[in-house]
């Protein structure tokens, strides 16, 4: 059962107006019982769909989407995820999935269709209403934040993920737009160090009271460059281990930040692991960094397969970054946009000294030199996400006004 404090946040984050949650199944007892448990969130109006007929398509025939869908898959698994992953993202509601799912197929099918948990049969009472609430009050942040999660990585170590993430919030804050740049690389992040500032507490100190937090919490336990500009990453001589973040500690983390920043910058580890996974997963934009070598191109095929296969990171959110492009290279952008199946590449010139003076002293590129080709091209990656954020604002105010009147 939900504990009384969940319930209440539940019941102000849902308001007055019930969310609709349709659960499908071809089994009428699993539906009956999943149905029952459901009804146990006042906020929630469940209604119930039981498949007899041909289709496999959970979502078939409905004028209206649901808020959420609890799919409880039958043997033809394979079958029903394909028919949600082919409807686009934005026609796939929040998802569950329980029911004989075992699979490393059916689980990876399952994240790409979107589905926010799994549940083991028999699906015990407490656990799917908890999956419930945690979807619920992810949906309602989402809808009220209006911050946007950028995540960067490299492809192979020493690619310019660091020196790209620093400048992308540095040139997104000299815009006006509030931002975070955190920093997930738990034992040798160095965006303090590239930005010059002393952190007085840590990302660790801040996942460890994140249930506490609010966004005031948040801001002050940040270290401050610019009033727009706020980092959050690791002291020196402090030691954290991945296995010591539990992963509702960083979702509650990026929910919290998109609330209270227009943007978030996330400088990842060269890594696949829980918090990786799931910052790339809930990311409006991943820049994936590499360089002109065989080398680079090998890790980079593989990483973002990985993304778009195990990750369900789509096509349209991937943006591959050529760093310290040349024109020379035996290894050309076209031979990179083949192997990574990617049209759509940026480059960015090499400019050891520029780069070497900036990260010595702290000072971002913008005001180190704002005129370096370097610095020209993160402030095209930056106006393309000025840009795609403006419209993306108006087409939701838009579809917002349509379907809920708002």
């Amino acid at each position: 059962m939900l504990r009384t404090r969940e319930a209440a946040t539940l019941a102000r984050a849902t308001g007055k107006q019930s969310l609709q949650l349709l659960i499908s199944s071809r089994d009428a007892a699993a539906l009956n019982h999943l149905k029952t448990v459901s009804q146990r969130l006042p906020s929630l109006q469940v209604n119930t769909r039981l498949v007899s007929n041909g289709h496999t398509d959970p979502l078939y025939g409905l004028e209206q989407m649901p808020d959420f869908l609890l799919l409880r898959v039958s043997h033809l698994w394979r079958e029903e995820l394909a028919a949600l992953l082919l409807r686009p993202v934005h026609e796939r509601p929040p998802l569950l999935i329980c029911g004989p799912l075992e699979e490393r197929e059916g689980i990876r099918l399952a994240m790409q269709a979107g589905a926010r948990d799994f549940l083991p049969e028999p699906v015990a009472a407490d656990e799917l209403l908890a999956a419930l609430a945690r979807m619920i009050q992810e949906t309602q942040a989402g809808q009220g934040a209006g911050g946007q999660l950028i995540a960067v990585m490299n492809a192979k170590g020493g690619s310019g993920a660091t020196l790209l993430a620093c400048n992308l919030a540095h040139q997104l804050s000299a815009q006006g737009g509030s931002t975070l740049l955190l920093d997930l690389d738990l034992q040798f992040g160095s965006v303090a160090h590239c930005l010059d500032v002393v952190p007085a507490h840590s990302h660790v100190d801040v996942l460890q009271q994140i249930d506490e937090m609010d966004s005031v919490a948040l801001r002050g336990f940040c270290s401050h460059f610019s009033p727009t500009l706020h980092v959050l990453g690791g002291r020196s001589g402090e030691l954290c281990l991945p296995q010591d973040v539990r992963l509702e500690q960083l979702e509650a983390l990026l929910r919290l930040a998109r609330n209270t920043y227009d943007w978030v910058v996330v400088d990842l580890p060269r890594q696949i692991d829980h918090l990786t996974g799931i910052t790339l997963e809930q990311a409006d934009r991943v820049y994936v960094l590499l360089q002109q070598s065989l080398s680079h191109l090998k890790d980079a095929t593989r990483l973002v397969r990985i993304m778009r296969d195990e990750l369900g990171v789509q096509s349209e959110r991937l943006q591959v970054v050529v760093n310290r492009y040349d024109k020379a290279s035996p290894v050309s952008l076209q031979d990179i946009a083949e192997a990574l199946r990617c049209t759509d590449l940026h480059k960015l010139p090499n400019d050891y000294a520029v780069v070497s003076a900036s990260q010595n002293t702290g000072v971002p590129l913008l005001l180190h030199a704002p005129r370096a080709p370097l610095t020209l091209g993160v402030r095209g990656l930056t106006q393309a996400l000025l840009g795609t954020k403006t419209a993306e604002q108006g087409l939701l105010k838009r579809t917002f006004g349509r379907l809920f009147g708002g």
